[in-house]
């Protein structure tokens, strides 16, 4: 079978794709063979050295897969989506069987191959943590983004407010989508127009996987929540700087607690790919967002499918900041 592999730290050139015997699945698992992997932001962070929780490299990264379980026979065939710990991004992939969903019909493999990571993130945060109430108000940073616009659907079904950060030229789909007020975080102060947009009174949800936590959490309204789940400004273009990494961590704030009393707030890190091993509270999750599939609330936004031997092409997609979506590989 054919792998992307991460061969070592760099630029998108360091991905490469190599051949590798068929992985044989243990008691448990099922093996799929894979018509699209997800690519996340933590897929860039780790070519560039900057993931704690990345595999010894070389490695082959992925989160998520659509495709057919080609193993047992017996369900040889069935379209299926699957949360992976990382080697996604290959033709073949053994995973344990309770982590392994039907597709909804009616969804592409792109489009199935784009809902574990991001969906998932994006009802954990809203509903699990935040318990999202209809009217309230919700920031949502990188609206355009995988995470950014299922949330901003989320956000719609339940009839909450949305504000969302993107560059201007996507704020016309943004609004399509169902976002409620548009910001271009390249012109705008965001925090600003936040509170100008609430009259003062702040959101009772933000969603942050840029790293301006200082700011966002300034957002807040009084109980407002701030889910901090990425830190994509750490990265500046397509090589690994250690100065971009090093400013950003520096602009990070340290929530002392006799300092968010007052506020009556609160702030939730969020790592999903730590939370694989939860096959309960993520089944009863997806279920309910394969609910939202079934009934046509929710879409699957795909940005672009990009073949295996063009990856570092996915890659630059993602940090030139111009996908509105997801962004898939496909064998």
């Amino acid at each position: 079978m054919r792998q992307v592999v991460v061969t070592k730290k760099g630029g998108p050139e360091v991905l490469q794709v190599r051949e590798a015997a068929d992985p044989q699945p243990k008691p448990g698992q099922i093996r799929i063979r894979v018509r699209a992997a997800g690519v996340n932001f933590a897929d860039v962070m780790t070519r560039l050295g900057l993931y704690p929780d990345a595999p010894p490299l070389p490695a082959v990264l992925g989160y998520e897969v659509a495709g057919e379980i080609d193993l047992p026979q017996e369900r040889k065939g069935e379209r299926v989506i699957a949360a992976t710990r990382f080697g996604g991004q290959s033709e073949l992939v053994c995973v344990d069987a309770s982590s392994v969903y039907p597709m909804p019909a009616g969804l592409s493999f792109a489009e199935a191959a784009s809902i574990p990571v991001v969906w998932l993130t994006a009802w954990h945060m809203l509903i699990e943590l935040a318990n999202l109430k209809a009217g309230q108000t919700v920031l949502i940073h990188a609206a355009a983004g995988g995470v950014g616009t299922a949330a901003v659907q989320i956000c719609k079904k339940l009839q909450a407010r949305t504000i969302g950060t993107a560059s201007a030229a996507k704020h016309e789909r943004l609004r399509a989508l169902g976002l409620d007020h548009a910001i271009d975080y390249r012109t705008e102060d965001f925090e600003a127009r936040v509170m100008d947009i609430t009259k003062g009174h702040g959101v009772d949800v933000a969603l942050d996987a840029t790293g301006a936590f200082k700011q966002s959490y300034r957002c807040l309204a009084p109980m407002g929540k701030l889910m901090m789940f990425g830190a994509s400004n750490a990265v500046s273009g397509d090589k690994r700087s250690l100065w971009a990494a090093a400013r950003a961590a520096d602009k990070m704030p340290f929530f002392h607690p006799l300092k968010m009393m007052p506020g009556n707030s609160a702030v939730f890190g969020i790592n999903m790919g730590r939370l694989w091993g939860e096959a309960e509270l993520l089944g009863r999750e997806m279920g309910e967002l394969m609910k939202g599939f079934a009934s046509g609330d929710y879409k699957a936004i795909v940005d672009s499918e990009v073949p295996f031997a063009e990856a570092p092409r996915a890659h630059q997609r993602l940090t030139s900041r111009g996908n509105f979506g997801k962004v898939l590989l496909v064998p």
